[in-house]
């Protein structure tokens, strides 16, 4: 985590350095430093993929609840990325509705799963 926090200053403070003169090569210099850590970040999916094969074998047959939360929390990150960046090349209101897209999507996905626990809260009323 602290070399990804390195990255993350060091980041900044050279967009910061070059935003002076010429504003297109900081947001350059942030979209490069921001893959940098996204690739950082995708350096611990070892550790998560071990995490959800043990959870692949407690759902069973039913994995395809599993799938959909991979995909919200693929979703989330992704958008959460995308927004970020549109943020950063100054174009909040664009990054906003990639926000809004991905929570659309998010909800979207998980009527399933929210199906699943009301026909289970169902069966249980008499």
């Amino acid at each position: 985590m602290t070399k990804i926090a390195l990255v993350g200053i060091v980041t900044v403070l050279c967009a910061l350095m070059v935003k002076e003169g010429r504003s297109e090569y900081a947001t350059y210099i942030s979209m490069a430093g921001c893959l940098l850590l996204f690739f950082f970040g995708i350096s611990r999916l070892e550790a998560i993929l071990s995490v959800v094969d043990r959870l692949r074998g407690y759902f069973g047959e039913n994995t395809q609840y599993l799938s959909i939360l991979l995909k919200i929390v693929g979703i989330t990150y992704l958008s959460e990325f995308a927004s970020a960046l549109c943020r950063d090349a100054g174009f909040s209101a664009v990054g906003g509705q990639v926000e809004l897209a991905g929570k659309l999507t998010i909800m979207a996905l998980s009527l399933p799963i929210l199906l699943a626990l009301v026909e289970v809260i169902e069966g249980f009323l008499p």
